[in-house]
């Protein structure tokens, strides 16, 4: 089970790197048509400046103009067109060189002004453009089924209920664009709540015995059983996806809502609790036992996870590589899968 985990977490990395490899790729393709139209531009401006010659022509061979006048005619068309291939190619050359320096092109140059998505631009102070803040926050949610993968054993014989053992996050995250004029790749961190479940089957409770942290059957029957541990932790992901690029004559904003996204990377924190919850009947009576204690569980919590999704709805997977318990014969790393709201 350990390598299906590697397996789904290589796979959204190769994902994302596609997509990386995809937009430079798109990107490539852009700056290639753009030289290609700068020899375009210098052939259509000389057939132009062709055409208007032999209309020149033609009037000076009807006496319509004189000769000088004709050659006067001649160096002003093509001073027009020499100066139109110079405004056409410097253009060219801006965009490709917005492309390679950003990776969009932001800017798209006019006579006096530019236009900046779409938007036109004087050379006025009081409408220079201003980036938004280049990071904002989010509330995240997230929760799902929670299992054990344990060295040697399937989760088809897990010593957990598949159903009934879950993890619930809530947490702060700050999302900052790693680049300045694009929001493709951003960097999500913060500050989480973790709290995951484990319920064993075949009605047994943890036990422990000195170091070691075990399942032993219960006396009677349980009506519930559960075990819970809670972290504090720090997650970091890398964020890929696309935006919505919004402009006003004050700010530009970018928008992730609706947007595809993946995200990449991991967690360390600290156990802020350990836990024990039991539920039985014993001589008629209805027990309810909430055992706190230790349990010989890692005081260091660190992992791998990752999101793939769109707008606020992801789906979420997170595997401790940290153990569960210390010091045990046979490691257990908890393992979740399940939905991941940023809101």
């Amino acid at each position: 089970m350990k390598i299906v985990i590697v397996y789904v977490v290589c796979t959204m990395i190769t994902l994302s790197v596609q997509i990386l490899c995809a937009q430079n790729q798109t990107n490539k393709d852009k700056i290639e048509q753009l030289k290609k139209q700068k020899t375009q531009v210098i052939e259509s401006e000389k057939e132009a400046l062709k055409k208007e010659v032999e209309d020149i022509n033609e009037r000076l061979v009807t006496s319509e103009i004189t000769n000088e006048e004709a050659q006067r005619l001649k160096e002003v068309v093509a001073k027009k067109h020499a100066l139109n291939i110079e405004n056409r190619i410097a253009i060219l050359e801006n965009r490709i060189a917005l492309l390679e320096r950003n990776g969009i092109e932001t800017i798209e140059s006019g006579n006096d002004d530019i236009t900046l998505f779409g938007m036109k631009i004087t050379h006025d102070d009081d409408k220079v453009i201003q980036y938004d803040v280049r990071t904002t926050w989010d509330v995240v949610v997230a929760f799902g089924f929670n299992n054990a993968l344990i060295n040697g054993q399937s989760l088809n014989d897990s010593d957990y209920k598949i159903g009934g053992s879950r993890f619930f996050e809530i947490g702060w995250a700050w999302k900052t664009r790693i680049f300045k004029n694009t929001n493709f790749a951003r960097i999500k961190y913060g500050v989480s709540y973790m709290s995951n479940g484990l319920k064993p089957t075949k009605n047994r409770y943890f036990v422990e015995n000195g170091n070691q942290t075990e399942l032993e059957e219960f006396r009677v029957e349980l009506d519930k059983s559960k075990f819970r541990i809670d972290h504090l932790v720090t997650p970091v992901h890398i964020e890929f996806g696309a935006s919505k690029v919004t402009a006003t004559e004050k700010k530009i904003r970018y928008y992730t809502a609706n947007k595809f996204k993946i995200g990449i990377g991991g967690y360390v924190g600290v156990n802020i609790s350990t836990r024990q919850k039991l539920k039985y009947k014993e001589n008629g009576n209805g027990v309810k036992d909430k055992i706190k204690r230790d349990y010989n569980t890692s005081d260091l919590i660190y992992g791998l996870s990752s999101y793939i999704g769109f707008g606020d709805m992801s789906a979420y997977i997170k595997y401790d590589l940290s153990p569960i318990f210390k010091n045990a014969l046979i490691d257990q790393n908890n393992v979740s899968l399940g939905l991941r709201f940023d809101l």
